[in-house]
């Protein structure tokens, strides 16, 4: 059956894009459940990324051919299919094809002083670029979706606080339960912070520009001297800077956290530092509530495969370990409410 896909695809993409594949490899190291991925090989020795994407929208292939025609370092663009397209159909599924710059993931190897400060200046390149009007129609709200979001996390807790009886007999479930009743409190917190908080990022928006949405380093790739690209661009959303910038200076992969020398390398190739801290700690709050709930719900699935459900449950214990982004998103909420009793009682001792 997976051959079968892959000798389908390599046929659309032949007879679409005008590209003869000799060889498909899947690659398997992606999150996305709904899109499946292959390293190809042309018959020229030319080695391109192939994806058959069956969720989301074409608005990351939109965002990447614009941002490389806008010459953006670090962003490499998709091929366009014979008839102009950047993706053609099959069986309401997209395939797309993009070069294959690097082997070599940021998560896999050490990242140079060059490598961080390439990683900023890409950032930044991104966010400085003209938002069109078809980016407008296209890309959703960073942060919109806060409200699926909570409810999400509220039934998940709800389910583990009172399981089901075939949950009961399941001890990863189980274990689950008492994760989430650990950290029950810090739950409470994160979620009334990102209701309440919401209605202070639509009252003091920050600029909206493209922002890749989860430029964590797991999809960033090196290359020589420094050189760096940021792929998979499924979840680009119009938000201010912070949206991106909290996966720097927030940290959000418990097993692979960010030293303050390394933020400051990407600082240093960012080239700004007015980064909003409220803003930032609400962003993380909801990408928080976010991972915690959807990587909960994919280890509780009682029909999904065991290996699967261990991975998504060793994440769901990273999240809420003393690094991970539930501890960190916590930790800068009360951070901001600090900084801004602080600032407060500054400004009234002045008027004073």
């Amino acid at each position: 059956m997976v051959q079968d896909v892959a000798r389908q695809v390599a046929d659309q993409v032949r007879t679409g894009f005008g590209v003869r594949l000799s060889t498909m490899e899947p690659v398997t190291s992606g999150a996305d459940q709904h899109a499946r991925l292959w390293l190809a090989q042309a018959a020229d020795g030319s080695r391109y990324a192939v994806k058959l994407s069956g969720g989301g929208t074409p608005a990351g292939l939109v965002v990447t051919a614009y941002l490389a025609e806008q010459g953006v370092p670090g962003i490499v663009g998709p091929l366009r299919a014979d008839d102009g397209r950047l993706s053609i159909d099959n069986d309401g599924r997209r395939v797309s094809v993009v070069p294959w710059v690097s082997d070599q993931r940021a998560l896999d190897a050490p990242m140079t002083g060059a490598h961080w400060r390439a990683y900023g200046e890409v950032l930044a390149a991104v966010h400085e670029v003209p938002v069109t009007d078809e980016l407008s129609r296209l890309l959703p709200a960073g942060g919109a979706a806060y409200p699926s979001i909570v409810t999400a996390t509220r039934a998940m807790a709800a389910r583990l606080r009172d399981p089901a009886p075939a949950d009961l007999a399941d001890p990863l479930v189980a274990e689950l339960a008492g994760v989430w009743s650990a950290v029950a409190d810090r739950l409470g917190v994160l979620t009334r912070e990102v209701e309440r908080r919401a209605a202070d990022q639509r009252d003091r928006p920050g600029p909206n520009v493209v922002c890749h949405g989860d430029p964590h380093l797991g999809n960033l790739l090196l290359g020589a001297d420094g050189q760096v690209w940021l792929i998979d661009w499924d979840d680009a959303v119009l938000a201010p800077p912070e949206c991106d910038l909290m996966f720097v200076l927030g940290g959000v992969l418990a097993f692979a956290p960010i030293t303050p020398e390394q933020q400051q390398a990407v600082l240093a190739g960012y080239g700004r530092t007015d980064v909003d801290r409220v803003r930032l700690a609400w962003f993380l709050a909801v990408r928080a509530l976010d991972d915690l709930s959807d990587w909960t719900r994919q280890a509780v699935d009682l029909d999904a495969a065991a290996a699967d459900r261990g991975r998504a449950a060793r994440i769901v214990r990273g999240l809420v370990s003393p690094v991970g982004l539930v501890t960190l998103a916590d930790t800068a909420l009360r951070d901001s409410d600090r900084r801004g009793r602080a600032a407060t009682t500054s400004s009234t001792s002045d008027k004073k």
